[in-house]
Order: structure tokens, then C-alpha cells, then sequence
């Protein structure tokens, strides 16, 4: 698994890609406290990471689409496959080198203007550091998902649109529960809401039950995406 995610974050960093996505984020993070520094809100800098939010949904298919198509377009797969490294091993090299990007963006872009403003003000660093975990398993979830689409398709663009569009979904699943007549389907439905437990940690809070719910969906979908390659080795 080691030797696939050094490999997988090279790649990343050999190309734009890398570069590019920490960029973005991190422009759009400082554009985001300098206009908090400006309104005088430093004590509710949780506002920057809501904003960031959706800009972040739009990153993540930027940076998964490559992870599976990749190998299969390139005709490397089979050569991974036949290495002497188990297939979730392959997986989660891939996954992990996909969220370091994602680490790396949202460390440098969220929390490194707020040690700044911490010399001339009092940011809310118990929210600050809750929305920051919550990005980072929210991230991790959202990755897990984008990665096991990419294992689906040979295009990195479907890739892309695929996991855009489940991201958008995800984000406006309570507006859908909502909607819901039937009691029962809705609180499935909202049981469901990344957004529900992402909110938790915006308000300072550490919740469990939130952490074991985007720990087990990033699990899931690394399983998933591993079933799928490997059923690519027998066919």
C-alpha cells in the first residue's frame, strides 16, 4: 500500500493536477477570511467553511477522476493486478493519496489564515478545528465515493460528472426528505444527510456517531472499489 500511494501522490504533484486543486482551494480560502477579516467576523470564521463547502464537493471529482480510469485507459492495471500486493491494498493507496491532496488543500487553505488572524484576533478555534475535522471526513467519504466511481468507467470525465452529481445529491438530500409524505422513506432519507453531521461539527462539537458514519462510508465504498478490481482480474 505504500509504495502505490508514494506512486499515486507523485503522479499528482508530476502533473498540474495537484498543484491546480491545492491552488484553487486555497485562493478561494484566503478570498473567503479576508472578507471575514473585513466584516469583523473573526469570531465566526465556521462561516468560511460553509462557503468552502460546496467549493470543496467540486474539487473531489477533480481529484478522484484519475485514480482508477488511470490505470485502466493506460492498460497498467493488469500489471498492478498481477503484483504481489493485495487488491485492497492497491485501493487504499489510491484512496489515501487522493485525500492527502484534500489534506493538504484544506489544512493550507482553512486552518494557516487562521493562525494569522490569531496574532491581531481571538478566531473561534473550537469551531474552527471541529469544522476542519468535519471537512476532513466529510472528504474522506466523498473521496471513498469518487474513487469507486472512477473504478467503474475508463473516462476520467464521466468520472468527474459521476461524482459531481452524487455530491450535489448528498448536499441537498434533506431538502428531498422533506419533501418526503411518507414518514418512514423520509427519516431513512435524512438519516442519510452528510450535511446533518457535517453541521454537527461546525458548532464546535465532536460527535461519534458522526465520525463512525464517514468512517464506515468511506470503508464501504474502499470495499467496493476493491470487489470491483478484483473482478477484473478473472475476467
Amino acid at each position: 500500500m505504500k509504495a502505490i500511494f508514494k506512486r499515486e501522490v507523485r503522479s499528482y504533484f508530476n502533473s498540474p493536477v495537484g498543484y491546480v486543486c491545492v491552488a484553487a482551494l486555497m485562493a478561494l480560502y484566503g478570498f473567503y477570511y479576508y472578507q471575514a477579516m473585513l466584516t469583523s467576523s473573526s469570531s465566526y470564521i465556521s462561516a468560511v467553511f460553509s462557503t468552502m463547502f460546496s467549493f470543496s464537493m467540486m474539487i473531489i471529482p477533480i481529484i478522484t477522476m484519475r485514480s482508477m480510469t488511470d490505470d485502466q485507459k493506460n492498460k497498467t492495471d493488469q500489471a498492478l493486478l498481477t503484483a504481489p500486493v493485495g487488491v485492497t491494498s492497491i485501493v487504499l493507496g489510491k484512496f489515501f493519496a487522493c485525500w492527502c491532496v484534500y489534506f493538504i488543500a484544506t489544512t493550507l487553505g482553512g486552518i494557516l489564515p487562521a493562525i494569522a488572524m490569531s496574532f491581531f484576533s481571538t478566531p473561534a478555534w473550537g469551531e474552527i478545528i471541529g469544522t476542519y475535522i468535519g471537512a476532513l471526513l466529510y472528504g474522506a467519504a466523498m473521496i471513498a465515493i469518487g474513487v469507486f466511481i472512477s473504478s467503474l468507467t475508463v473516462s476520467q470525465i464521466i468520472a468527474a460528472i459521476g461524482t459531481f452529481i452524487i455530491s450535489v445529491v448528498l448536499m441537498y438530500i434533506d431538502s428531498l426528505a422533506s419533501a418526503i409524505s411518507n414518514q418512514f422513506i423520509s427519516n431513512i432519507v435524512q438519516w442519510l444527510s452528510f450535511n446533518d453531521r457535517y453541521t454537527t461539527f461546525t458548532q464546535g462539537m465532536f460527535s461519534i456517531s458522526s465520525v463512525l458514519f464517514f468512517v464506515s462510508v468511506a470503508a464501504v465504498f474502499v470495499f467496493l472499489t476493491a470487489r470491483k478490481v478484483e473482478s477484473r482480474r478473472w475476467s
